[in-house]
């Protein structure tokens, strides 16, 4: 296992969290590897989905086609979501596995049995998805747990997310957190709008991140530069893996390489202090000019402005010291090319 410093949320750098979703296939093995697979890449959290089918389907002549192994297929949606539902001992084996591997545990609730189960097995933080989100009541329920929250913004108008954050703050809600989002399976590049992260920061008084579901890893870093302070990203154990999610999410190279992307972007962006950075100060002594003799100067002689030119290294005085220098006299014969000190006019 690779060492990381894990983030917390809320608590500082940008949280990234392993959204395994249905991706599990309903194995739970590889729902484990999954697992195994998000904390060694360096995720903070890895999350799942708590759903009911009967919560958001009734008519089982839906169907859903997506592609799959490089094939088309249409299937009914009831069966498909059916197929990959974790509930009761499952999730909770889960819950105990992210936990012994030092990773934190989180999902998405459908209905408020769902939120309590979520509670009850110790999640992080409560997600609701962007379908989701114009779902009041269920808002409310995360609210009452106190847990921190995120709500994905897909598909939502701003009177959409006003409203939802509203009615978190009404039932009591605690820490809120909005994920900007395109709604889009995968979802182009150029249909991205990340300044839309600080727009919602700014407009709602919430911290903002991103659901990512583009392909690549672009995208990531961009949004932590943008002041995303958590990021979403579907993972998979290998893309060709039957099911509707595995084409668009990170295989394991990739997400590592995403994570790292994410981490180099941090550095990269620093403190915004206006010094220069510490690592240039070797730098500075060795490309900085300094005040130095043009020619061989005699004892007592009062210095011109041509007795001084200006070279490296910087650790004389600098040339904006030239003017003290004029018609001073050194104490002693100065060679040509001696970089200048004060001592040497007594």
């Amino acid at each position: 296992m690779t060492a990381y410093q894990r983030r917390q949320l809320g608590g500082g750098g940008c949280y990234v969290i392993a959204e395994v979703g249905i991706n599990h296939n309903g194995d739970m093995d590889v729902a484990r590897r999954l697992i195994d697979m998000s904390r060694d890449a360096g995720a903070d959290a890895v999350k799942f989905q708590n759903y009911r089918t009967e919560d958001f389907l009734s008519d089982r002549s839906l169907t859903y086609t997506y592609c799959s192994q490089g094939q088309t297929v249409t299937e009914s949606q009831w069966d498909m979501f059916k197929r990959y539902e974790l509930t009761g001992e499952r999730l909770a084996t889960l819950a105990a596995y992210c936990r012994e591997s030092g990773v934190d545990f989180a999902s998405t609730p459908t209905n408020e049995e769902g939120v309590a189960e979520c509670a009850a097995l110790g999640a992080t933080f409560l997600k609701n998805g962007s379908d989701y989100l114009t779902h009041l009541p269920l808002i409310e329920a995360m609210a009452r747990t106190r847990l921190p929250t995120i709500l994905s913004t897909g598909m939502a108008s701003f009177e959409e997310i006003s409203e939802s954050i509203g009615a978190f703050r009404a039932a009591g809600g605690g820490d809120l957190y909005l994920l900007h989002c395109v709604s889009l399976y995968p979802a182009p590049l150029d249909s991205m709008n990340l300044r839309r992260i600080p727009g919602l920061a700014k407009a709602f008084g919430v911290p903002a991140g991103f659901s990512d579901h583009t392909e690549g890893i672009e995208a990531a870093p961009l949004s932590v530069a943008l002041g995303a302070v958590a990021i979403e990203r579907h993972v998979t154990l290998d893309r060709d893996m039957p099911g509707p999610d595995h084409r668009f999410s990170s295989d394991p190279a990739e997400f590592r390489a995403l994570v790292a992307a994410i981490r180099a972007a941090e550095g990269a962006l620093g403190d915004g202090g206006l010094d220069f950075v510490e690592v240039e100060r070797e730098a500075r002594m060795q490309h900085r000019l300094s005040c130095v003799a043009a020619k061989p100067i005699r004892a007592g002689a009062a210095l011109t402005r041509h007795d001084i030119a200006f070279r490296r290294p910087g650790t004389g005085m600098a040339p904006k010291e030239a003017p003290w220098l004029i018609g001073r006299s050194p104490v002693r014969e100065i060679p040509a090319g001696h970089l200048f000190q004060r001592a040497d006019f007594g």
